[in-house]
């Protein structure tokens, strides 16, 4: 499936520790971290992808492009 049509994060909130704790999409919905993972999982969602952590836990990254502008680290913080 292709980019067209789906949503992308364009911006993120984090807690006092850097961790990502909800997205906004570019339709202007906010999704917590849970209901954004369900979504990345469904396809949803282009330029991320859900992978398992060394601790078993499914997280949210950005899809490998080589380029760490568009990393979600690095998209700006909404409140």
């Amino acid at each position: 499936m292709g980019t067209a049509g789906r949503e992308q994060f364009i911006a993120v909130q984090k807690n006092g520790d850097g961790d990502l704790t909800a997205f906004k999409t570019s339709s202007g919905r906010v999704l917590g971290y849970d209901e954004a993972l369900q979504e990345v999982k469904a396809g949803a969602i282009a330029g991320v992808n859900v992978f398992k952590g060394r601790d078993g836990g499914m997280y949210i990254r950005g899809d490998a492009d080589g380029d760490p502008s568009n990393n979600l680290d690095q998209l700006p913080r909404f409140e």
